[in-house]
């Protein structure tokens, strides 16, 4: 509560903000031929809480203030030199490709590859581990290290992966191959794959771990306002092949 006058400065400018223990992230919403002026608009709300900060015994950590413009591939792509940097006191806050927020990797184009790699590559890693010492622990032990290590990772923000595409959830669906096969000590190339999962593990395939999640997020806040029980229904959305000429900016602050 002792940083909640930030969200006035924000409101001041227009800016949509979100803020945590340690960090703020601002939002904003442009069309291509405003980011001239949308820059100012976050320059100066940025130097507002600065000041703020600085008037409460805070301090706004320039140096690790990440900015972030997303949008199509097509109009990331014509972006020029001139508003797409943010001038922060004596700090020059280039735009990234990627910045990372909660644990997700968001990219510019809002793509998920970034996300993919780091989650596919930091279980492989773990299941490496794991498969070298396989022989030592029971299949309760080695369950519940495969849950802490690997699954946590991969079911983690896992809803932002609906609608994604086969090939994006193809990547994870490997994670959980590689990981069955070291919870049930058998080889790559063993028969039997699917059957192991399914009726000996009980996963859900990546799909479907992620329609439950979404399901498991709607029926919460549905059967609280209604103050009945509700069966989750899933829906299921399609990826629109027409995009809207825009950005969003994003700009990550550590204070």
């Amino acid at each position: 509560m002792y940083s909640a006058d930030l969200a006035d400065k924000a409101v001041e400018r227009d800016i949509n903000f979100h803020g945590y223990a340690d960090d703020i992230q601002l939002y904003v919403h442009c069309r291509p031929e405003e980011i001239a002026a949308t820059t100012p608009k976050l320059e100066g709300c940025i130097t507002d809480m600065d000041s703020w900060m600085s008037a409460n015994r805070l301090k706004l950590n320039m140096d690790k203030t990440e900015l972030l413009w997303a949008g199509t591939r097509y109009n990331t792509s014509m972006l020029n030199d001139s508003g797409t940097s943010l001038q922060l006191n004596n700090v020059t806050v280039n735009a990234s490709q990627h910045v990372r927020v909660l644990g997700v990797h968001l990219s510019s184009d809002l793509s998920l590859d970034k996300h993919v790699s780091s989650v596919s590559a930091t279980c492989f890693y773990h299941l490496r581990q794991l498969r070298g010492i396989r022989r030592s622990p029971d299949a309760d032990s080695a369950t519940t290290l495969v849950h802490a290590f690997v699954t946590s990772r991969v079911d983690y923000c896992d809803a932002i992966l609906a609608a994604a595409l086969k090939t994006t959830t193809d990547r994870l669906q490997r994670v959980l191959n590689a990981a069955a096969r070291v919870v049930s000590d058998t080889m790559k190339f063993d028969q039997g794959l699917s059957r192991l999962m399914h009726q000996e593990l009980h996963w859900l395939d990546i799909p479907e771990r992620v329609n439950y999640k979404l399901g498991v997020l709607t029926h919460a806040p549905v059967s609280a306002r209604q103050g009945v029980s509700v069966p989750i229904k899933l829906l299921h959305s399609r990826q629109s092949s027409r995009y809207t000429a825009a950005f969003y900016a994003l700009l990550h602050v550590i204070s």
